[in-house]
């Protein structure tokens, strides 16, 4: 585990509400690196799903002394550190991820980081309501679908004589083109 969480679960007992600021902020470091890595190209639904949830999960993020924050106790406070561990534990996998460009992996990563951070959250913020990543997925997917529509009606459920001809026209083009390069050669 990383020395300085080991050694903030040491010096917690002074305040056992700084778990919230640790989450919040490994959580906006992750955001950050993925959306830097996604940033290139355009967000498919499943890289955008995972940015609305990281969103919906750091909006409104209370100071660790706002009122509406609770105290824990033990039990809860042993759930965090949970939380927190599973947590960290991620990190070196999200690490070697974004090392070696493998976007899926990294989305996965980044909803089960916002997660552990969804339930720290709510566990000192117990009235504030937290999206699901399902929910969110749900939501983010319609939208796609409805975009993808508007540019290209046939192509978001195309029917499988849909894909055949657009299989064939494309072997049709490319050997066109083949014979071509070969007449030119």
């Amino acid at each position: 585990m990383n020395e300085k969480i080991e050694e903030l679960f040491q010096r917690e007992h002074d305040n056992p509400r700084i778990w919230l600021r640790v989450a919040s902020e490994r959580l906006s470091l992750l955001r950050y690196v993925f959306l830097v890595q996604i940033e290139d190209g355009i967000p498919d639904a499943d890289q955008r799903s995972c940015l609305e949830y990281a969103d919906a999960v750091l909006i409104g993020w209370p100071d660790e002394h706002a009122d509406d924050v609770y105290d824990l106790d033990q039990d809860q406070l042993n759930q965090v550190r949970h939380n927190i561990t599973v947590m960290e534990e991620r990190v070196p996998v999200f690490r070697k991820q974004e090392q070696e460009g493998r976007i899926a992996d990294l989305s996965d990563s980044l909803v089960a980081v916002t997660g552990c951070v969804a339930q720290v959250r709510r566990a000192y913020q117990p009235g504030f309501p937290l999206p699901t990543y399902s929910e969110i997925r749900r939501v983010v997917q319609e939208e796609w679908n409805a975009d993808m529509e508007r540019i290209d009606p046939d192509r978001v459920n195309p029917s499988a004589e849909q894909m055949r001809q657009e299989a064939k026209s494309e072997n049709e083009e490319n050997a066109s083109e083949a014979r071509r390069e070969g007449e030119q050669g």
